[in-house]
């Protein structure tokens, strides 16, 4: 049986969050959503997160060019325990093992090509 996915989100770290979502807002036509404390977009059907650097050892630099901004990108599955175990028979490298984050929402983060990081998550209010 074939793994199943969608999208849910994609998650930007910036040095500067507002242009970030400005630029996104202005070339792309994103609508700027804000809550306390962060700062998202919505793009065509797809939610961007971007969160900010903080601090000058928070986070490692950038890969060169031309790989750079994206943090991770999240797909939905159904049954994430069950995708996770096929995934691991495949040899797949978790990076988080699956883990309930909050009620309602239970996540993995596996590691993609090229070191690319994604995070599979399923949201169930079964999850407590």
């Amino acid at each position: 049986m074939p793994v199943v996915v969608t999208w849910d989100h994609v998650h930007l770290r910036s040095p500067d969050p507002e242009a970030t979502a400005s630029w996104l807002r202005d070339i792309l036509g994103g609508e700027v959503v804000r809550a306390p404390g962060r700062i998202d977009v919505n793009l065509g059907g797809a939610k961007i997160f971007i969160a900010p650097l903080e601090g000058e050892n928070a986070v490692n630099p950038p890969p060169p060019h031309p790989h750079q901004g994206l943090d991770h990108f999240g797909l939905t599955v159904k049954d994430i325990d069950a995708v996770a175990a096929e995934l691991k028979a495949k040899g797949v490298t978790f990076t988080r093992e699956p883990t309930t984050l909050r009620p309602g929402v239970r996540i993995c983060f596996i590691r993609g090509p090229e070191g690319i990081s994604i995070e599979l998550l399923e949201r169930d209010k079964k999850y407590t």
